[in-house]
């Protein structure tokens, strides 16, 4: 990956897009720039279950990438799911150029807690890492604290470090964080 492109989509506020258009570009080593497009939701909402069909929206995130080093992020905060799942985070290409995340259950009023808006762009972080990681070729890691770990809750997230564990950088050919 040469060139990363955030998305803010639907009712994503611009601080998150402009928190990760910062922290991503130390994370990845890429440049990293924020893209306003018109992505349509409406047509994949589910009014049953009250959530966006995620591989539908990641499907017009597509045309926006250019060139096999172009990867796109799209960061939404609505619902997600699919139809295998009750929801999801996110999802993306594995070994493709287009990911797509959701801060929507990342937000700690989502479970009745106070807010809490580090704690919320810190998870989001994670998600959007672990999503371009699977961009880059990664599956799910067995290291609990890579961000490449799956997630099945946000306590998931908040044990996961948010980068990737050296076993993952090293299938990526680049410098461990860890």
């Amino acid at each position: 990956m040469q060139n990363l492109v955030l998305i803010p989509i639907g009712a994503m506020t611009r601080n998150v897009a402009d928190f990760l258009s910062l922290s991503l570009p130390e994370i990845l080593n890429v440049p990293c720039r924020i893209m306003e497009e018109a992505v349509a939701l409406e047509p994949f909402y589910n009014s049953d279950r009250k959530q966006y069909h995620s591989t539908e929206i990641l499907r017009q995130l597509l045309p926006f990438a250019k060139g096999k080093k172009h990867h796109i992020i799209g960061v939404m905060d609505e619902d997600l799911y699919i139809p295998i799942l009750t929801f999801v985070f996110g999802e993306a290409q594995l070994g493709g150029r287009c990911a797509l995340m959701s801060g929507h259950r990342l937000h700690q009023e989502f479970y009745g807690l106070p807010e809490d808006e580090s704690l919320y762009l810190h998870r989001c972080e994670k998600e959007a890492v672990h999503e371009l990681g699977h961009t880059l070729g990664l599956k799910h890691c067995q290291n609990f604290e890579c961000v490449m770990r799956y997630s099945n809750s946000v306590a998931d997230i908040d044990i996961k470090r948010n980068v990737f564990c050296p076993g993952c950088s090293e299938v990526l050919g680049i410098p461990s964080l860890w």
